[in-house]
């Protein structure tokens, strides 16, 4: 089999503990790249904080990147949106009442820019996370009434881990059939449109672009990563992945910690060795 496509989500998965690229991972996405096989980055995160990353791997070519969990896709270079599948504007206000409700913080992206109703323990935590500076506009319902903007995510934020889940479960009892409701990492519940998930925007990607899913590899560790797993042709978990990912994965690849990305493109993307079954289940 011959792949056409590498997708990789990054915090836990491309990026070691120090959130930087391997020189082993770098290596093996550039030889990838140089045989014409196409890269690109899955993540939760914002663009302006992954597209980073593109420049740390060496690429300087205008392919798009997948953000915010899927509900967004722009190209690298030209910052040219070319997928975007916002929350309603409607739907993001009762989220955001429901949860002020509960006493919880709330961050709402737009636009690539972050807003929260003001500066507190939550946005010190975020910021210290990414070094995005927080733009705090007070009520946040009152903003998206009066601006009638659709948000690209919702993030809930609490160290109250039981809260978290039940807020996910409340949430998901109201909202199931109309959004994508899922913990991206502890603290942090994410919300998107049901139709923003980085398996669909990959699938979506992959149909643009003329590439079937058996040509098309990709890496995860967490929640999130779960339908792209499913989509890809070879689907990879990273050992340190969820136990749910780690079951649902087609191969089992080393820990982010031990190049366990570039561990799989040189043995079946550069090597063009893949059988695409659960049998050759590498251990990290």
């Amino acid at each position: 089999m011959r792949f056409r496509l590498i997708a990789a989500d990054l915090d836990h998965t491309l990026l070691d503990e120090n959130s930087k690229i391997s020189a082993r991972n770098k290596e093996a996405v550039q030889q990838a790249v140089s045989r014409g096989i196409k890269f690109t980055i899955a993540t939760g995160r914002m663009f302006k904080t992954s597209v980073k990353y593109m420049d740390e791997l060496g690429l300087d070519c205008d392919w798009p990147l997948i953000n915010y969990h899927g509900a967004m896709i722009k190209t690298a270079r030209s910052e040219k949106v070319i997928m975007h599948r916002p929350l309603e504007n409607r739907i993001a206000i009762d989220v955001v009442e429901e949860t002020c409700r509960m006493g919880l913080h709330v961050s709402m992206f737009i636009g690539d820019n972050l807003y929260v109703e003001e500066e507190n323990e939550h946005t010190r935590y975020y910021r210290s996370l990414t070094s995005i500076e927080p733009q705090p506009v007070g009520d946040l319902r009152a903003f998206l009434k009066q601006k009638q903007v659709n948000p690209t995510k919702l993030s809930v934020i609490s160290k109250d881990g039981q809260i978290i889940d039940e807020t996910e479960l409340c949430l998901k009892e109201c909202y199931g059939r109309e959004l994508s409701i899922l913990q991206s990492r502890p603290y942090f519940l994410e919300i998107t449109d049901r139709k923003a998930t980085k398996g669909q925007a990959l699938r979506w990607l992959a149909d643009q672009e003329g590439i079937r899913a058996e040509e098309i590899v990709a890496f995860g560790d967490g929640y999130n990563d779960l339908d792209m797993l499913d989509f890809a042709g070879l689907g990879v978990a990273v050992a340190n992945a969820k136990p749910e990912v780690l079951k649902a994965a087609k191969l089992i690849t080393s820990p982010h910690s031990e190049d366990g990305v570039a561990e799989i493109i040189e043995k079946y993307v550069l090597n063009h060795s893949c059988d695409g079954g659960k049998t050759d289940r590498m251990q990290g």
